[in-house]
């Protein structure tokens, strides 16, 4: 893949509906130079961050949009809060954005968007978009009523089921049965890479009678601690020491599982699978650039 292409992710299969839009941004191809780490060629960062221009960002997007097939679609956004807040986005939301409703084309003037971390909608012409730079994009489109809804999951969120709660808004909005949805859960970081503390097996231990198949133990493989490990040894009594396997979470099979939960059909669902933090290449990745980092966009939407 040339660095200087926009390349897409899309869910295998969702081509059978040639009225819907989606896909998962990557980091190749665009303008911005911020995040390049010796790159030629300039970098699809999609979010309006501080340490990138804002007409690069809006050039960015307008490739990415020309690359999707969405050229024209209105692009809506939220400011994510890590919340389980979702937001129903309909015509007269559209039509009063730039008056100050705060929802509205990202491509339009200036405007304070509204907070949350989940959006619905069955209008044609919309296009919903979540930013993500690890954190796990859950698409979610109603193929017989025609709705599509898009989820913004970090811990907080998962935690918090705003997917399994987001479907549950999509039954009462558009009156969608779960048999009749298909979902994507797309690129963000995995398993192998998602180190916790203990606080956050503790939450989801209190709301998920699964949590402890989301988690699992990763054996430290230090070099030098495998080398010289009276250099490692602690005072503290045992099972207090903060020397020892990490504790990693399973982001997106704890989605998977919410959307299943939900009523969805296991072979309804599409797990892109791919690490952000693995594939820092191809992805920005929060952790592994401890913070300086692009964003990429998850998108879906009707024609």
């Amino acid at each position: 893949m040339a660095k200087s292409r926009i390349e897409i992710v899309r869910a295998p299969g969702w081509e059978a509906w040639p009225w819907l839009v989606h896909g998962f941004s990557t980091r190749t191809g665009g303008v911005s130079t911020a995040y390049g780490r010796e790159q030629k060629s300039g970098e699809l960062n999609l979010g309006f961050t501080a340490t990138d221009a804002r007409e690069n960002v809006l050039e960015n997007r307008r490739r990415f949009l020309k690359a999707l097939g969405a050229t024209g679609m209105k692009v809506v956004t939220l400011k994510q809060i890590h919340s389980a807040s979702m937001l129903s986005v309909g015509e007269r939301d559209l039509t009063g954005a730039a008056t100050g409703t705060g929802i509205g084309p990202s491509l339009g003037p200036d405007q304070e968007p509204c907070q949350g971390d989940g959006l619905m909608t069955s209008q044609p012409g919309v296009l919903l978009a979540i930013q993500t730079a690890d954190c796990i994009p859950v698409l979610v489109a109603d193929v017989k009523k025609k709705a599509v809804a898009a989820f913004h999951a970090g811990w907080r969120g998962t935690v918090k089921r705003i997917v399994e709660a987001g479907v549950g808004k999509m039954r009462v909005a558009f009156r969608s049965r779960p048999e009749d949805l298909v979902a994507a859960i797309g690129p963000g970081i995995a398993a192998c890479c998602y180190a916790v503390g203990e606080e956050v097996r503790s939450e989801f231990a209190s709301q998920f009678a699964y949590a402890a198949e989301l988690f699992h133990e990763v054996a430290d493989t230090d070099p030098v601690r495998e080398k010289y490990p009276m250099l490692f040894l602690t005072a503290r009594a045992p099972g207090h020491s903060n020397v020892g396997p990490a504790l990693h979470l399973d982001l997106m099979e704890a989605n998977r599982r919410q959307l299943l939960d939900a009523g969805l059909r296991a072979e309804a669902i599409t797990v892109i699978g791919d690490c952000t933090r693995c594939q820092n290449n191809r992805y920005f990745s929060y952790r592994a650039e401890q913070g300086r980092t692009g964003r990429m966009l998850a998108v879906v939407g009707m024609k």
